[in-house]
Parts: C-alpha cells; sequence; structure tokens
C-alpha cells in the first residue's frame, strides 16, 4: 500500500543538528500534508512541525525557531531540520503523510518513527 520511511534520528549532544527525512512511496496518487510529531513515554504524541502541499508551515508551540520544515513535492518526502537540540527534545520522531491512494481516498499513514536522543 503506502510506507513511509523516515531516516536521520540518532544520538546528539545539546546544541547540535540533526535533519530527519521521511518518503512516502507505495500506490500513492498523491501527497498532501506531511508532518512530524514527538512522542515521549508516557505522554501523548504531539506535533513538532506541518506542511501542507503549498508549503505552508505549522509549528509546535516550543520550536522557537530552531526547527525548520520543508518538502520536495517531486520525491514525496519531508525533511525536519532541528538545530540546537535540547536535552528536552529527546523523543521518537514519527513521520505523517496524509496519501491519496486514488483519487477521493486520502488516508493518514505513520512511519514507524526514528529516535532523537539529545545528551547534556
Amino acid at each position: 500500500q503506502v510506507q513511509l520511511v523516515e531516516s536521520g534520528g540518532g544520538l546528539v549532544q545539546a546544541g547540535g543538528s540533526l535533519r530527519l527525512s521521511c518518503t512516502a512511496s507505495g500506490r500513492v496518487f498523491s501527497v498532501n500534508a506531511m508532518g512530524w510529531y514527538r512522542q515521549v513515554p508516557g505522554r501523548q504524541r504531539e506535533l513538532v512541525a506541518a506542511i501542507d502541499n503549498g508549503g505552508y508551515t505549522n509549528y509546535g508551540d516550543s520550536r522557537e525557531g530552531r526547527f525548520t520544515i520543508s518538502r520536495d513535492n517531486a520525491k514525496n518526502t519531508v525533511y525536519l531540520q532541528m538545530n540546537s537540540l535540547r536535552p528536552e527534545d529527546t523523543g521518537v520522531y514519527y513521520c505523517n503523510a496524509e496519501v491519496e491512494v486514488h483519487a477521493g481516498l486520502e488516508n493518514a499513514y505513520w512511519g514507524q518513527g526514528t529516535q532523537v536522543t539529545v545528551s547534556s
């Protein structure tokens, strides 16, 4: 059907940077909004950033200008550039995409998640 393949997570020291990427593949008619969500054990998954297929973005309240979301529509890929990382940014980052598998049928899909760990 549809797969979201994520990469770019890892362990980084506070103040460092990571760039996450997520590509939608499979039976994809079109990809609409895409976004990144973070989940910490014991807490609900929360929005980090989202971007629609017109390039309009929406960031979570705690971003403080450190994160930038972008996308390559031709590649059905979304990116999250994370700078000045803090230990509180630690979590599993999940890619989400609103995908039309065929005209008129849209579903939300999730990636498997990529671990981001920021050490002090």
